[in-house]
């Protein structure tokens, strides 16, 4: 890191992103935090990651901490982590420490600062801290004291745009807001029945429940009808309290109960006050409950981070929309308002943050009259607030025409297709250009209103001239297509794979990225070039519904116009704002080289690889034959077993043999024995892969497949345990796997290990990466655990024993095995492969092979990142490795 005063001009202005923080949205400012860090424009800033602990500290993070998954995974460290019969998943509140025990923990992890000294470090902070200690004022008020300019609002608006209730008594009069009342905890305990009486009374049914200072959906209930004791309980929820019976914790499944309860943004999270005895760590907790359910009927547990004041809101009945809004030059203009289309009432977590589980559609479906009254709603609040630099607020339009504003945020989530990112795509900016933007107009801002930032006036005009002097430069970097979505279900997942790679190229100084979305089918593939808009939207299937319908609201004409001299100013006058289809001979004019990011067929088929092989276009990841082989599950597990892997006994069931022998495949399978696994032979992302435990599941499974409709049959949904919607594709083919278990090994785990090849001297050469050891609340790893950000553990590098030298053998073992499977299956550019490992008494280690990814996901927060950061690979020197070895791969001579 480089030190230095803050006077002196550089040749880039260091940034500090802050993220992390106390609140129970850590874990989306964490993921915020390192979209940010990877798309700062490198030409102009040095990216400074600033992590902040719960309970304040701060420390320059380590950068290969940056990519994982979660913040469990790597903070606490894992040499701080108290011993845990059940493997609970903590936060550092759960360690009883002193703060010189807490700075030693995270200087682990990084260089530990204190304020006074981040002037030392950085010139200007980014805020990507939510909630308590982010949004409401504290960090700004930190930053103004040590002179440090920030991004965003200042103190007093953060500090209004934090508190729901005081919003809303602001906002009466001036507003129209929705029926409500509010009660501070104090009040409710004194006297639960009256704030029932009131809310029945002055909001009525159906309402909603909300904590007054929370975000992310966390804490919200919807009452649909009147229930006084479902009223109760939404309000203990969103006091963050529950009161258990005997009879509940007796019915439940104890450990999993303590391992949902540590999860702060669903539920209490740790520490807790159990029955006013204060508890840190979920062991404790759970012995303490037993203890006392010896002598009592029932156990009140409350949050230590829980909240002060509770709203009682009226539940809005019409269009949930979200907008930006913008400052500029001392203008406020708001940007298309997004309507969010949910798939339940209310859009919570995992429908705002998991790929594919909710939709925005922008500009929101109303008449443009009414979109230009939102516009004006949003631009007026946003001034009535005395907000900075930028907003996101949110409202509803309803059936009768009103418009509700209920929930300003000075600070919106960052994620890659969030509203944040999303809105500014439709103006031509891509994400880099629109955090250029903030940090100017941030930078502007302070300058402007506060005498103490005067002195960054030279820093100010050394970005402002830099930006002019790039908007200039005649572009001379490598072009690549970046192709992504397909018509699979791992589509979604692609799209996040291909934004992600497309960002991380973006930003560099090498590569010019060209976002090429696949549709179409098996024997006709359609590629489209979109425009940042279009990537943006929320999921393949909105993006394969725009390119194929295009069409540009007249609104959105009217914004661009507005914004011109913004978007002129950070992306140049030559933005593409409609798709454009081309064909495969057309990619080779528009590109230089190709990223698939595409996922089981096509992209790991070997087909799209036909098509570039003709053209003379390099390309990452395995070659036309070896694609071809590993997209069989089936036929790879039994070349590999012919060469001597340990692999799991399986079957293909066909559709064509079932409808004939259908009593025969039954036995057969029975015979194996269950549980067993059922799964796609020719997809991945977790889709349809479940455990069968019966015969009348195995039927279900195989008639869920062969159906004939899109929709699978409620009976077969609920024997099977998915739900509407899961994606469950249709085949004309499945695999039956044996369930690999144990078998009296001392140590058992599940780990995925990532690779990349080189070329030396001609000759492919193989880097394996350590593997990670993957975590499963469940039986079967989730498609949230992979992808959401926040979800699940990867612990980098795996755990095969707790002596080193002892591991470090066995991690070579491993290795060597993923290697072997690799080379036999001619694997090239990088893969992942999935396994279990059993160390057994005598030492010996048995590696079984799941499946081979020779196109593994690229989303932020994939676990082949953390692998690859081991070996000193940042992930866009990772990127630019495997896009190297494509170039030389194309360029070698037959030996």
């Amino acid at each position: 890191m480089r030190p230095a005063n803050s006077d002196e001009m550089a040749d880039k202005l260091r940034v500090g992103i802050f993220f992390g923080g106390s609140s129970r949205e850590r874990e989306v400012s964490f993921a915020g935090g390192r979209t940010v860090y990877d798309n700062l424009d490198k030409d102009l800033f040095d990216a400074v990651p600033i992590f902040t602990d719960e309970f304040g500290n701060m420390c320059i993070l380590n950068w290969e901490y940056i990519y994982r998954g979660t913040i469990r995974d790597f903070y606490p460290p894992v040499a701080f982590l108290p011993e845990s019969e059940n493997q609970f998943q903590i936060y550092s509140e759960s360690i009883d420490a002193s703060n010189r025990q807490r700075t030693e923990m995270l200087s682990n992890i990084g260089e530990v600062i204190t304020p006074n000294q981040l002037s030392n470090y950085i010139d200007l902070a980014f805020l990507a801290l939510h909630g308590e200690g982010g949004e409401d004022g504290n960090i700004q008020g930190l930053l103004e004291w040590y002179n440090i300019p920030y991004t965003g609002s200042g103190i007093l608006p953060s500090s209004i745009g934090m508190d729901k209730a005081v919003q809303k008594d602001w906002m009466e009069g001036g507003f129209d807001i929705p029926r409500y009342i509010t009660s501070s905890r104090s009040a409710w305990l004194k006297n639960p029945g009256e704030f029932y009486q009131k809310a029945k009374n002055d909001v009525g049914f159906p309402l909603v429940i909300k904590s007054a200072n929370q975000g992310s959906s966390i804490g919200v209930t919807i009452l649909k009808e009147d229930n006084e004791t479902e009223f109760h309980k939404a309000v203990q929820n969103s006091f963050f309290e529950i009161k258990l019976t005997k009879e509940e914790w007796s019915n439940l499944n104890q450990v999993e109960y303590l391992r949902e309860l540590s999860d702060i943004r669903s539920s209490l999270g740790f520490p807790l006050f159990v029955q006013d005895e204060l508890v840190h760590h979920p062991e404790e907790a759970l012995q303490r409950i037993q203890n006392l359910f010896q002598t009592q009927e029932s156990v009140t547990l409350v949050a230590v981070r829980g909240e002060v004041e509770v709203i009682a809101e009226a539940f809005i009945a019409g269009k949930e929309f979200s907008c930006i809004v913008l400052e500029h030059k001392g203008e406020v203009v708001a940007l298309p308002p997004t309507e969010i289309v949910k798939s339940t009432d209310f859009f919570d977590y995992k429908s705002k943050y998991l790929p594919g589980r909710s939709r925005k559609v922008t500009p929101i479906n109303i008449p443009e009259k009414h979109i230009q009254e939102i516009r004006e709603a949003c631009g007026k609040l946003f001034k009535h607030f005395r907000f900075n630099v930028y907003a996101r607020i949110d409202g509803f339009f309803t059936k009768d025409g009103r418009i509700l504003l209920n929930d300003p945020n000075t600070t919106s989530g960052m994620l890659p297709s969030s509203f944040f990112f999303h809105q500014a795509a439709e103006i031509g900016l891509n994400p880099s250009q629109f955090l250029t933007y903030l940090i100017e107009t941030s930078l502007t801002q302070r300058i402007e209103k506060t005498p103490r930032f005067v002195r960054y006036r030279k820093k100010l005009q050394w970005l402002m001239d830099s930006i002019s002097a790039k908007a200039n430069q005649t572009e001379t970097k490598k072009r690549v297509a970046v192709v992504m979505g397909g018509y699979s279900t791992e589509r979604h997942i692609s799209v996040e794979s291909g934004r992600n790679i497309f960002e991380k190229l973006a930003s560099s100084g090498k590569y010019s990225p060209v976002p090429v979305f696949l549709t179409g089918s098996t024997d006709n593939h359609k590629l489209y070039v979109l425009p940042i808009n279009v990537m943006l939207k929320d999921n393949a299937d909105d993006i394969r519904n725009k390119v194929e319908h295009y069409h540009r609201a007249p609104i959105i004409d009217t914004i661009i116009e507005e914004t011109s001299d913004i978007t002129g100013r950070y992306a140049g006058n030559n933005a593409i704002l409609e798709p454009n289809e081309v064909s495969y001979d057309e990619l080779s004019n528009i590109c230089d080289l190709v990223f698939i990011a595409l996922h089981g067929r096509p992209g790991e088929d070997g087909a799209i690889q036909q098509h570039l092989e003709r053209l003379g276009l390099p390309y990452n990841g395995s070659g036309v034959a070896s694609s071809q082989k590993t997209i069989d599950k089936f036929a790879t597990n039994n070349l590999l077993r012919e060469n001597g892997f340990l692999v799991a006994d399986n079957l293909l069931v066909e559709e064509a043999e079932w409808a004939v022998n259908r009593s025969q495949i039954i036995q057969s399978v029975n015979k194996m024995g269950y549980p067993l696994i059922a799964k796609p032979s020719d997809e991945g992302c977790s889709s349809a892969v479940l455990k069968l435990r019966s015969e009348d599941e195995l039927v279900a499974y195989a008639e869920a497949t062969f159906r004939k409709t899109d929709v699978i049959d409620a009976p077969l949904r609920e024997v099977l345990k998915v739900s509407e919607k899961d994606e469950f594709p249709q085949k004309p083919y499945f695999l039956i796997e044996k369930f690999i278990d144990r078998n009296n090994a001392e140590h058992f785990l599940e780990i995925t290990g990532g690779m990349v090849t080189k070329m030396e001297n001609g000759q492919r050469v193989y880097e394996v990466f350590e593997p990670s050891e993957a975590l499963a609340e469940g039986e079967i790893l989730s498609l949230e655990e992979k992808f959401l950000a926040g979800e699940g553990q990867n612990i980098t590098p795996a755990r095969f024993a707790s002596e080193p030298n002892e591991n470090a053998r066995i991690s070579a073992e491993v290795r060597s095995v993923l290697k072997r499977v690799a080379q036999t299956l001619d694997v090239e550019g990088y893969c992942r492969i999935d396994a279990f490992v059993r160390i057994l008494k005598d030492g010996k280690v048995e590696v079984v092979i799941i499946e081979i990814n020779s196109l593994p996901g690229m989303t932020p927060a994939t676990c082949i990142y953390h692998q690859a950061a081991i070996n000193g690979y940042k992930p866009f020197e990772f990127i630019d490795e495997i896009l190297t070895f494509g170039e030389a791969r194309l360029n070698r001579k037959p030996a």
